[in-house]
């Protein structure tokens, strides 16, 4: 092998290994402390906090109400943590919506930054921060999912469609439901996240809150009796063959009638 050749090797090797290493420690722009408890605590809640909650909701979870240049160079701006209870901060951190990269930005589902422990260290925290309610415990085993669907119909069906397939709003967009968990479903109709809006136990009883739970998990497998479920997008696809099937017919009637015609 000649010189050059080897020279092209060496280089191409030091490549590949500097993308498998980028690959392998992904910059997660999380600031976590050298040393972590085996166990979650307060105190690394408080740490945790510090470093990547702060700059948008305040050192004491007081709120910053206008944007201000903080760590980082994120611009910061967030509403009060206290009195949220654990119930807002669990929601927020399993679904991945926050840190948010921009106070613009509507926050989405993405992938989770912090760990189990770390989570729940931030929840405990942010719940000491002033009382707040806890995080809910819904039994969709319990629910009836009739009633579940009349309800989901009524209040969530028309963001969400009536299979809890997502869709859009204006200045927003609504997730699927597919990949929430009982709990967070839970959460997310007290909370009311983003544009959502929030229901008090006097607008949705603990008892029919079981069932809309009940009825979103059911959709993740539906029996489809009617045959071909064509994504469970609902009556659009059914109307659209429809109409493919009407005009396919009409156009052999026409060459039929056509033919006759002309002989």
């Amino acid at each position: 092998m000649s010189r050059s050749r080897r020279i092209v090797l060496v280089v191409a090797l030091l490549v590949l290994g500097a993308v498998g290493l980028a690959k392998a420690q992904p910059q997660s722009g999380i600031v976590r402390p050298t040393q972590e408890p085996s166990t979650a605590t307060l105190q690394l809640g408080a740490q945790l906090y510090a470093g990547n909650c702060a700059t948008c909701h305040g050192i004491a979870g007081e709120g910053v109400a206008s944007p201000r240049p903080g760590a980082g160079g994120v611009l910061g701006a967030g509403p009060p943590l206290r009195g949220v209870g654990a119930r807002a901060a669990d929601l927020y951190l399993r679904r991945g919506y926050m840190p948010l990269s921009s106070i613009h930005d509507q926050p989405l589902t993405n992938r989770v930054l912090f760990s189990e422990k770390e989570i729940q260290s931030l929840t405990t925290y942010v719940a000491s921060l002033g009382g707040g309610p806890a995080i809910p415990n819904p039994q969709p085993g319990q629910g009836d999912i009739s009633e579940g669907v009349h309800l989901f119909t009524a209040h969530c069906a028309g963001c969400h469609q009536i299979v809890a397939q997502g869709g859009f709003v204006t200045g927003a967009e609504a997730p699927p439901l597919h990949s929430v968990t009982a709990t967070e479903i839970a959460e997310s109709v007290r909370i009311g996240p983003y544009l959502m809006p929030r229901f008090s136990t006097k607008q949705i009883t603990d008892a029919q809150l079981n069932s809309i739970v009940a009825y979103v998990l059911s959709t993740r497998h539906p029996a489809n009796r009617g045959g071909w479920s064509i994504g469970n997008i609902g009556p659009v696809s059914e109307g659209i063959i429809a109409w493919l099937i009407g005009i396919a017919a009409l156009v052999a009637v026409c060459v039929i009638l056509g033919e006759r015609l002309r002989s």
